[in-house]
């Protein structure tokens, strides 16, 4: 529970962190009276802001603790490249200079965990049905069902910037995403819910619409980890019959229902809440695991983040027994944690030949995401060299 005073009394509401994140251990009440540098002290100290003002300073003021943490961290709020550094941020571009490609990922890890500490200090108290009693606070109560589910009728109280995340996912699902695999617009969108992650990196979704299928792939295959329904949806696209796609997550689950019933596909697919494979065999075997062998620190992180390789690992594992004779699993992953020296590509190998499989083919891309192109980004060199592969496995 957050407690606080106002007017002399002790007020009390849940505290609701997606990342399971700890309440902060002191919070006080701010409001439009709090000068921007006095909030980034108390920030930086832990001090939780819970705001009290108007609600569209709380998010000038949310930018205003951005831009004083990226100039910490010698970058330019508006244009994230280096502008004038100070001491410090000096000092950490020099140790960044002289990491190695996987000291540059963790300090980079570091510093995102540190910039979202700070900006989690400004915090919203909600009533019992999602609304927010501030002076110009916006109707985000549709926003908050969908991510959080009905309302309980506790009062809670949020970050600013969980609050926001919520809203653009909330817009996102509303505006869908295209995808071209899917075929013309419009029955080509996919929309994401919250906490299920997008597909905005195509190279990895044209990779399955366009490999051929093995010989008798048009009558079954597991999706395996279905997040959106993107891939379920292409494979059906193409003609397969019928397929089985699993996930742990209730919401990716939910997520992929709606877009494969938007899509007109969903009578031949069957959804199920397991881990990794389904019962029985099929001929053709999807699985696009996280691809960073990383702790993830929020839900959404899942998706890109496989603490241990662990998914990845499982997959290979049960992938043989899993496969019909003369069958192919279908490996979708980037070497990006290659280039990041997380895992070396003899050890995928070596996996691969422990789980008794056999690699018949793979098709590469290059990503075409801006961050490919973006020499301000610290992990530049290794975003700039990474390949998207789809790895054709079989049973040896």
């Amino acid at each position: 529970m957050i407690e606080w005073s106002r007017q002399g009394q002790i007020q009390q509401a849940r505290w609701r962190s997606e990342s399971s994140a700890p309440a902060p251990r002191r919070v006080v009440t701010a409001d439009d009276t709090l000068a921007a540098d006095t909030a980034y002290r108390m920030a930086c100290e832990g001090t939780g802001l819970l705001w009290q003002g108007d609600f569209q300073n709380a998010r000038m003021l949310l930018q205003a603790l951005m831009r004083r943490t990226d100039a910490k961290q010698g970058k330019s709020a508006k244009s994230g490249k280096p502008g004038k550094p100070s001491k410090a941020a000096a000092k950490a571009a020099e140790k960044l200079a002289a990491a190695t490609p996987a000291e540059a990922f963790h300090l980079h890890r570091q510093a995102q965990s540190q910039r979202a500490r700070v900006l989690a200090s400004v915090l919203i108290p909600l009533e019992g049905d999602y609304s927010i009693g501030l002076r110009r606070a916006p109707d985000w109560r549709q926003a908050c069902t969908e991510a959080w589910g009905p309302s309980t009728g506790e009062r809670t109280v949020a970050t600013l910037r969980e609050l926001l995340g919520v809203v653009g996912a909330h817009e996102w699902r509303k505006k869908g995403v295209e995808v071209p695999a899917l075929g013309a617009p419009p029955r080509n969108r996919i929309h994401p819910h919250y906490g299920v992650f997008s597909p905005v990196r195509g190279e990895y979704v044209d990779l399955v619409a366009t490999t051929a299928l093995p010989g008798k792939a048009l009558a079954l295959a597991f999706d395996i980890g279905v997040g959106t329904g993107v891939l379920s949806a292409v494979l059906v696209r193409r003609g397969v019959q019928r397929v089985m796609a699993t996930d742990q997550d209730p919401r990716a689950l939910a997520c992929a229902q709606e877009n494969l019933e938007r899509l007109g596909v969903l009578p031949q697919v069957e959804l199920l809440k397991t881990d990794l494979f389904p019962a029985g065999r099929a001929p053709l075997v999807v699985c696009n695991p996280p691809w960073l062998p990383a702790r993830p620190s929020s839900p959404i992180e899942h998706a890109v983040y496989d603490e241990g390789s662990r998914m990845l690992r499982g997959f290979l594992a049960g992938l043989a027994e899993h496969l019909e004779p003369a069958g192919e699993g279908w490996l979708i992953l980037s070497d990006l944690a290659e280039h990041l020296g997380l895992r070396p590509r003899d050890e995928l190998l070596g996996w691969i030949a422990d789980a008794g499989l056999v690699v018949r083919g793979r098709h590469d891309v290059k990503p075409g995401h801006a961050k490919a192109a973006d020499d301000a980004d610290p992990l530049h060199t290794a975003r700039a060299a990474e390949v998207t592969s789809l790895w054709r496995l079989a049973a040896a």
